[in-house]
């Protein structure tokens, strides 16, 4: 326990306003539960002891790789898969401690995938990256329930968009729409729903609330297969979803950096806004988008969910305040539909959107007491003003002065907040 903790207890005792008993017990609690919550250095220290072991042993084989036959070569591809199962079977039964099985779920993970790639190499056994990566992940996910580990989940979600990646993006391989990658994601959920309910402000919960989402974003890109333009919009949705899914009591009420939803959902939507806040965009949308592509039912479903949440925010009472972050995907399908016979009047409305969600950044950080909330607000505007100094045949003085007065804004925004804050 904390020594200033402990000398914070004996000087309440001494001025009476605690007894020593209920010192004595407080003390007690806290040793408890540090006595019964897991070394968290001890397990990371596990997991990368388990790297180093697995590395070793494939740096040694592979320098003397050539000199053995094909019989050794098979025995000692198939060794750490032996011994790592021996390893996870002990766990089990021993019912070790999580540190165990974190280590163990690891090293078993990489001697796998060493064992199938080293068996394919000896036997010249067709086949790809993709295919690899998609068996050798379909293998492991069980190991994620029998075990209980958070790395193995973590490594799944890894090399499931690292497949989709590979599979999915042309320049990696022929490209080709990665429908399985959905079913291992899915496959790794419901160990995430568990920790929301068991662990929802654990460090570890915070870090699968940034991973998931971005796993989506990196990978929403290989189910676009010929029309750029619609995948803007899929990926508008996407953010609109990720955005209200941050918004939900039990994400919003964590700290913000563990809220990785509201952040990737309000960044993307931003960023995406002021890419199609350029004429260029609306001009050169390919009016050939029909009923029936992926683009279409990907949009479509992705449109479902993010409505969907909305409604349950609103069932909720969540949707009091407007906030038009959580009704973009809306607007932007809208505008996405009148872009296709009018280039003007999206262009035009998609500047005033942007704007308009950076004020309400700043009316946001100004209510919350919130610096960054505001300065992020800020940064919208100039962004947009930014933007339009390429676009726009504004004179250089009239931009330079757009400048000045961003630039006092973050001043005077800024200090009037450190104002009413000192207050």
């Amino acid at each position: 326990m904390n020594s200033k903790f402990i000398k914070e207890l004996s000087d309440l005792v001494q001025n009476e306003l605690i007894s020593k008993e209920v010192a004595l017990n407080i003390e007690n609690y806290y040793k408890s539960k540090q006595e019964d919550s897991p070394n968290r250095l001890f397990t990371i220290f596990g997991v990368l002891g388990s790297l180093l072991v697995g590395l070793g042993i494939i740096l040694i084989l592979a320098h003397n790789w050539d000199n053995f036959s094909r019989t050794i070569k098979t025995v000692f591809a198939f060794i750490p898969l032996v011994i790592g199962q021996l390893i996870v079977g002990y766990t089990i039964l021993k019912k070790k401690s999580s540190t165990w099985r974190e280590a163990s779920g690891t090293f078993l993970f990489f001697a796998v995938g060493a064992c199938m790639a080293l068996v394919a190499q000896i036997y010249n056994i067709p086949g790809d990256l993709s295919s690899l990566l998609l068996t050798w992940t379909l293998l492991c996910i069980p190991l994620i329930y029998l075990l209980k580990s958070n790395a193995l989940a973590l490594l799944s979600i890894v090399f499931t968009t690292y497949y989709a990646c590979v599979y999915g993006y042309s320049f990696m391989s022929t490209s080709k729409t990665p429908w399985l990658y959905l079913l291992l994601f899915a496959l790794i959920i419901p160990h995430y729903l568990m920790l929301l309910k068991e662990r929802p402000k654990a460090n570890i919960t915070s870090i699968f609330n940034w991973l998931l989402p971005l796993s989506l974003v990196i990978c929403l890109g290989t189910f676009v297969v010929s029309d750029n333009q619609a995948g803007f919009f899929m990926y508008i949705i996407l953010f609109g979803l990720f955005y209200n899914i941050g918004k939900i009591s039990f994400f919003e009420t964590q700290n913000l950096r563990r809220n990785g939803y509201l952040i990737i959902g309000s960044l993307g939507t931003v960023i995406l806004l002021l890419s199609t806040s350029f004429k260029w965009f609306w001009k050169e949308q390919i009016n050939d988008v029909f009923v029936g592509s992926n683009e279409f039912y990907i949009a479509l479903a992705l449109f479902l969910c993010a409505f969907t949440v909305l409604l349950y925010l609103y069932s909720k009472n969540r949707l009091k305040e407007l906030n038009v972050f959580q009704y973009v995907f809306i607007i932007f399908g809208i505008l996405f539909l009148i872009g296709f016979s009018n280039v003007i009047i999206p262009t035009i409305l998609i500047n005033v959107l942007i704007l308009s969600l950076g004020l309400i950044a700043i009316k946001t950080g100004v209510n919350k007491f919130h610096f960054g909330i505001l300065n992020y607000g800020l940064l919208i505007i100039t962004a947009l003003v930014i933007c339009r100094f390429f676009d726009s045949d504004i004179s250089f003085v009239i931009r330079g002065l757009l400048f000045v007065i961003v630039g006092v804004g973050f001043f005077l925004t800024n200090y009037i907040m450190l104002k009413k804050i000192n207050k």
